[in-house]
């Protein structure tokens, strides 16, 4: 069968596919930058903490996504077949860019402008909201940017644990060694990926010029 005669006879099929990968990829990335964001924020003024946690992101990017998969199934009120360990496995896989993106984008700053902030008598807690965090945001961006490819990506594994998303046809398609039905998955989840990496560029190059 031919890529476009499989699409259009199985376009609703592809649709519902497409809507269930992005809602694991936004629920999985909203959990992901509500545990790194605020983890880097607290990581600023604890250098011993920020290598253990940055370590600690780094390893588990080090992990094969299916490895990963497996590795959570069996444990206990985490792991099992289905989208809740899904999300714990792309969630641990976008922490390491968002995490490190908010450490360097809060730490990486003109002294000048810390010492002024200082000069003025504002609080620990008023610079990192104030000064550090506004003038980071377009890293801390970048770094949620690059989560997000990551996770769509990895996220199409998810459908070898009973997650579903577009990665159903690119398994089914392997099974039945057939080219149309693996693009079919692939096609979507590449168009995706190229959707929220421009438009999240678009942000982060706004917010770099304001």
């Amino acid at each position: 069968m031919k890529l476009w005669e499989f699409l259009t006879s199985h376009r609703v099929e592809i649709l519902q596919a497409t809507l269930a990968h992005l809602l694991l990829v936004v629920v999985s990335m909203a959990i992901a930058i509500l545990i790194g964001v605020p983890l880097g924020m607290i990581l600023v003024k604890r250098k011993q903490l920020r290598a253990i946690a940055l370590g600690f992101a780094s390893v588990l990017q080090t992990i094969p996504s299916l490895a990963l998969f497996g590795f959570l199934i069996p444990l206990p009120f985490l792991g099992g077949i289905g989208v809740r360990t899904a999300v714990i496995a792309l969630v641990l896989y976008a922490l390491l860019p968002i995490l490190r993106n908010t450490v360097v984008g809060l730490t990486n700053l003109d002294p000048a402008v810390l010492e002024a902030a200082e000069a003025m008598g504002m609080t620990e807690s008023q610079i990192l909201l104030k000064v550090r965090f506004p003038l980071g945001l377009s890293v801390i961006l970048a770094g949620i940017r690059t989560a997000t490819v990551i996770t769509i990506g990895v996220a199409t594994i998810a459908a070898a644990i009973g997650a579903g998303g577009l990665g159903t046809f690119i398994f089914r398609g392997v099974a039945m060694v057939s080219d149309a039905v693996i693009l079919a998955g692939a096609i979507p989840a590449a168009l995706l990926a190229l959707a929220a990496d421009a438009l999240l560029g678009l942000l982060e190059r706004r917010l770099r010029v304001v």
